[in-house]
């Protein structure tokens, strides 16, 4: 009979699992070393436990499959509880493996001690304490079972001594995810289709619950009349292959999916939580679906709460659905579309020359030379705005990024997961220079693990979106400006191909050169530091903001910044 953390690693194994991401430690070595005692599992050394749930996250995201960290006791399991957040909030299997302090010394203020099952609680759909070799492999299979039927990341806590210990059972069950058709009753879908024919300007909200779904949403839009806005996380299952496209909603989005929402008498919001209250309808009808019943009416008020599988939900209701003969408001919505988008490639032009380049452009011209199966990782802050805006996803790319978290620094870190995980495909991470700077030493991670990221920094030697906010508010910009280094000449010398660009001229060729390097790359790019990346609607608090931004600025002795933001954003202008 071999030690609990040998049974570990077999029932890991005989659940397919390839990949540990982690970074050692002593309460951790019996799980360590039966890694490497079996050698078929590979362990992502990485330089600080948040990577490895980040990278997690970034693995179980493109596989569908469960992803598996590993922590130390104490400080090197808390490191990893920002990146567990994050995959728990975007709905990717992840398995935690929570080292713990020996057990006799639980309750003592030991050395290191936490708690850490009540700390992953709020970050986990399960998390349990195996405090006896008896417990297992029982609790593992719960916990394995529960991230991935529920979708998120379970946290097994064990004392180094237990890991260690003889098992009292040596089994290695596999488990397999179910896959249920989950559709509302007959009553519910008659109900759904009588709101949905009686409507005369529907328009669908798609979030990331459509993943699978596109060409059932795709044939509902066709007898519906109605454009399809997306929320950021559907971006990359919806918005390829569909005449009905209007763009994304929200505070990166355009103003053609905000406009097509306001222009609704009817909302269909199919799988998505999209949190901002203020970019739904007040007036229109409201027809949620989604396969959680909790999230039903949690950010909007809904006039009918569907619990289904999105396409299976869209495959029942298309029977009932009568073909709408005005195609007005869809027409509308397609046109304001079509502007919008001419209205932003405008933007996405070369730089005067003596100016700093511009977002945009750098991140159409990666659109461009990127292969069609890309993976795009971004950065919370500017890199989420223009990656929404220019990447174009086409069924094959994916684009992952803390959507639903928000922390800065995951483009990386996200990317680690990904080539790990994929490593035949091309992934970009599209990082900000504070997010980067941030982990910066996971630039080691990409070296010592030969990992070919193509890391792009969007260098505007400042916290570019949070100046944005400070802004708006009406705030004079303050504790944002950063003393960037040479980020090329760092990544040379970490043994990554490092190149620096400071003119909009010699960017393309940086660009296709730079995504063609074999092996890890960093380009640096000086983008332009004010640019504004503008809502799809100004609200007048914003109005007035900008206004006090203004008088205070200029009022500061620093009315040389607005000349520059004038500078920069003229083009917006007209």
């Amino acid at each position: 009979m071999g030690t609990v953390a040998e049974n570990i690693v077999e029932v890991l194994k005989v659940n397919e699992v390839r990949r540990v991401y982690g970074l050692p430690g002593d309460s951790l070595n019996g799980f360590t070393d039966a890694l490497r005692k079996d050698g078929t599992i590979r362990w992502v050394h990485v330089r600080h436990e948040e990577t490895a749930a980040f990278a997690a996250a970034a693995d179980a995201a493109l596989t569908g499959e469960l992803a598996v960290v590993a922590g130390s006791c104490g400080p090197g399991n808390l490191h990893l509880i920002n990146g567990l957040f994050d995959a728990n909030r975007s709905r990717v299997p992840v398995l935690a493996i929570a080292a713990h302090i020996p057990t006799a010394e639980i309750g003592s203020g030991y050395f290191q001690e936490t708690h850490p099952q009540e700390l992953f609680r709020e970050a986990s759909v399960y998390v349990e304490y195996v405090a006896d070799p008896s417990q297992m492999p029982r609790v593992l299979e719960i916990a394995m079972r529960s991230a991935i039927e529920l979708r998120g990341v379970a946290v097994v806590v064990i004392p180094g001594d237990v890991a260690l210990a003889r098992a009292t059972e040596q089994r290695a069950v596999r488990i397999r995810r179910a896959n249920p058709v989950v559709t509302p009753s007959r009553p519910e879908l008659a109900e759904a289709a009588a709101l949905l024919n009686g409507a005369k300007k529907v328009t669908i909200l798609a979030g990331a619950g459509v993943e699978g779904a596109h060409d059932d949403v795709i044939a509902l839009a066709e007898l519906l009349a109605a454009p399809i806005v997306h929320a950021l996380r559907g971006k990359e299952f919806i918005e390829y292959d569909n005449p009905f496209d209007v763009g994304m909603t929200g505070l990166l989005g355009f103003a053609s999916g905000y406009r097509a929402m306001e222009a609704a008498d009817l909302v269909l919001v199919l799988g998505s939580d999209f949190p901002y209250q203020q970019f739904y309808p007040s007036r229109a009808t409201t027809v949620q679906v989604d396969i959680r019943g909790a999230q039903l009416g949690r950010r909007h008020p809904v006039d009918l709460g569907l619990v289904g599988d999105v396409g299976d939900t869209a495959r029942s209701l298309l029977p009932l659905i009568e073909r709408k003969e005005s195609r007005r408001h869809l027409d509308d919505a397609l046109s304001h579309f079509a502007a919008t988008r001419a209205k932003l490639d405008e933007l996405a032009v070369p730089a005067a020359a003596g100016r700093p380049i511009h977002p945009q452009y750098l991140t159409k011209l990666l659109d461009s030379h990127a292969g069609a199966d890309a993976v795009f990782t971004a950065d919370v802050g500017s890199p989420v705005v223009w990656a929404a805006r220019y990447l174009h996803m086409n069924g094959a790319r994916r684009l992952v990024g803390s959507f639903s978290h928000g922390s800065m620094a995951n483009a990386l870190l996200h990317a680690i997961g990904a080539q790990a995980a994929q490593p035949e495909r091309q992934v970009v991470a599209l990082a900000g220079d504070g997010g980067l700077s941030m982990m910066l030493g996971e630039l080691i991670t990409l070296t010592q693990n030969r990992l070919p990221v193509k890391v792009v920094v969007y260098n505007n030697s400042s916290l570019n979106f949070v100046e944005l906010e400070m802004k708006a508010a009406g705030f004079i910009t303050f504790g944002t400006e950063l003393r960037n280094p040479d980020f090329a000449s760092l990544a040379e010398a970490m043994g990554i191909h490092g190149r620096r660009v400071e003119r909009s001229e010699d960017l393309e060729q940086a660009v296709t050169e730079f995504l063609a390097v074999d092996g890890p790359a960093l380009l640096d790019v000086v983008t332009e530091p004010q640019e504004l990346s503008m809502p799809p609607a100004i609200t007048a608090e914003q109005v007035k903001g900008f206004t006090l931004y203004a008088l205070r600025t200029v009022m500061s002795g620093r009315g040389d910044e607005l000349l520059d933001l004038a500078r920069a954003n003229w083009r917006q202008l007209f």
